[in-house]
């Protein structure tokens, strides 16, 4: 037995299934059959090792093989089917499905592609930097289908239509006025639908728990006829330093990321979902592209108070005014959390150029929002005390005149700055590498040295 191997090993198992990885045919359904049976084999030899926690070396390297030989035949199996793939699961683009149900679709169409939605729960109970990692598979899966012209942008359309929970919830927002989903709120001033991000323990943070809703609040906001106009803020926080204080956002959830709570999936929900809703509107059944298609739109105000953190900074690059205390800032700090931030590397360039923006990303550069730099990307700074009122200002000055050419303006915008078409090509990178990330050893160090993660409560 090799020094460091698990005594449930014989050597002989080794050899066989990594030499017989089956060679493509052609046929989808052929390849789904010799596939799946080796995909099935290798799973059942990574489970019969010891958990990724307690393994020894050698018992890693073997997993580390496994894992390796099995997604070099994912990626070719994608390469040859993808696009078959996407289409039997959309019924030849005559169906909008989501990234959720394409992930789990495709476990179940190709058995082994991709991890199945009990094997992504199973992961969940683990810390992020005990899981196999199964949820890797979905990045070449979401690179492949963004990365084609047809598929992608079919997948981009599927994710800017409401969502059916917001469809059923619009008639209870025009009878009340108000609707708290727990971790949004979406409420309604004069001609303003204000949607606020609450996630006061963390102070308003993103997660699991967050991004469902909030993109709800974005669709109703968005559908409501009785509004004009949007913003996008925080809510007050309760209890601790800032109590009674508004804070705009603190980015994704560093404690929950290192506690595995933050799943694959969450970043395409995100930046395919809500933010990019509030960049480019609610389609319909008609494609949403720039030249020949049409979305809902609205005019989208961004309300700044202490903090755009990551993802916080993040919305205020989709937004078309930005609205900031004098005493707030903005980070990326990508480099530290060791992900990527979100669309953040198309867009921040357009706004403090090339150099600034990689300082940003790449070396924690900080821009307070009353700074050259933070005026780049805040079209107005006020006196933390005097925002409510500046805000209300702004509401009345973009409206006051009529929204007709709001929409207008933005396509215009769009389609000299990020295309819809640029847009999924970015996408398709981003989810290969955002996989990469998000289960790299890096990111558990990092998280441990300048986040102290390991030392957090729950």
């Amino acid at each position: 037995m090799e020094q460091g191997r698990s005594a449930g090993w014989a050597g002989s198992q080794e050899p066989a299934w990594f030499d017989g990885a089956p060679a493509l045919g052609g046929v989808f359904e052929q390849d789904v059959a010799t596939h799946a049976a080796w995909w099935r084999e290798g799973f059942d030899l990574l489970s019969a090792l010891p958990a990724k926690g307690r393994r020894a070396v050698g018992d890693q390297a073997l997993a580390d093989r496994i894992l390796a030989a099995s997604r070099a035949a994912r990626a070719g199996f994608l390469t040859r089917h993808g696009a078959e793939l996407y289409e039997r699961l959309t019924g030849g683009r005559s169906r909008f499905v989501r990234v959720e149900e394409l992930a789990y679709g495709a476990a179940a169409l190709v058995p082994g592609l991709v991890p199945t939605e009990a094997q992504v729960q199973a992961e969940a109970a683990r810390t992020q930097k005990d899981k196999e990692g199964h949820e890797f598979d979905q990045g070449l899966l979401f690179n492949q289908f963004l990365g084609a012209p047809a598929s992608g942008m079919h997948l981009c359309h599927a994710m800017l239509r409401p969502r059916a929970e917001s469809l059923e919830a619009l008639d209870r927002l025009r009878k009340d006025g108000r609707i708290d989903f727990g971790t949004a709120v979406i409420e309604r001033h004069g001609r303003a639908a204000i949607v606020s991000m609450k996630n006061p323990r963390y102070l308003n943070a993103e997660d699991d728990s967050t991004v469902d809703n909030v993109e709800i609040a974005v669709d109703l906001a968005l559908l409501d006829p009785d509004s004009d106009i949007c913003v996008l803020r925080g809510a007050p926080i309760t209890g601790g330093k800032y109590d009674g204080q508004g804070v705009f956002c603190t980015g994704i959830n560093l404690t929950q990321l290192y506690q595995g709570k933050i799943s694959y999936l969450w970043y395409l929900v995100r930046d395919l979902g809500f933010i990019n809703k509030i960049f480019r509107g609610l389609a319909g059944d008609g494609s949403p592209e720039e030249v020949f298609g049409n979305t809902r739109e609205k005019a989208w105000v961004a309300a700044v108070e202490k903090f755009a953190i990551g993802g916080g900074c993040q919305y205020l690059l989709a937004c078309d005014y930005v609205l900031a205390a004098s005493d707030a800032y903005m980070t990326l700090p990508a480099r530290k959390e060791g992900i990527i931030p979100g669309v953040a590397n198309m867009r921040l360039p357009r706004f403090v150029g090339d150099r600034t923006a990689r300082q940003a990303v790449m070396y924690e550069r900080r821009l307070d929002c009353d700074s050259p730099e933070g005026r780049m990307i805040c079209d107005e700074i006020v006196a933390p005390e005097a925002l409510e009122e500046a805000l209300t200002h702004v509401l009345d000055q973009l409206t006051n005149s009529g929204v007709v050419s709001a929409a207008s303006n933005r396509r215009a915008f769009r389609i000299a700055h990020e295309p819809l078409d640029h847009f999924r090509a970015y996408m398709a990178v981003y989810a290969r590498e955002q996989a990469h990330c998000h289960f790299s050893p890096a990111l558990i160090s990092n998280l441990e040295r300048f986040w102290n993660a390991d030392k957090r409560a729950a």
